[in-house]
């Protein structure tokens, strides 16, 4: 009996509006953790935007994205480790450098210039 009333469109439908509710979820939970992940924050505004975002689902998401700067950074500890600009030949001569200078060991240098060229 109910089959014969729900169509081939309705089941696309379905799938749409399902799908779309995914995205959605989906993207809330994104800006929640996108919230407590960044260090520039205080506690007390990551529990505002919390509670805006989860109380007022789509106004609070829609504000986070916008309110957040593209670059916002502040990720420290959580993976994204230091992007170094400089190559390892740069780093080696820094290291010689200190050596040099007398800041660091032989064998601090030995150990160092391994990681230098094993992490290339």
């Amino acid at each position: 009996m109910l089959a014969s009333s729900f169509s081939f469109w309705d089941a696309i439908w379905l799938m749409i509006v399902f799908f779309a509710w995914i995205m959605f979820f989906t993207w809330v939970v994104r800006r929640l953790i996108d919230n407590f992940r960044r260090s520039n924050h205080s506690g007390w505004a990551k529990a505002a935007w919390a509670l805006f975002s989860i109380f007022l689902r789509i106004i609070g998401a829609v504000t986070y994205t916008i309110a957040r700067p593209a670059r916002a950074g502040g990720y420290e500890g959580y993976g994204h480790g230091s992007e170094s600009s400089t190559s390892t030949a740069e780093e080696l001569s820094r290291l010689s450098d200190l050596r040099a200078q007398g800041a660091i060991s032989d064998a601090e240098f030995e150990d160092l210039k391994a990681r230098t060229i094993a992490s290339s």
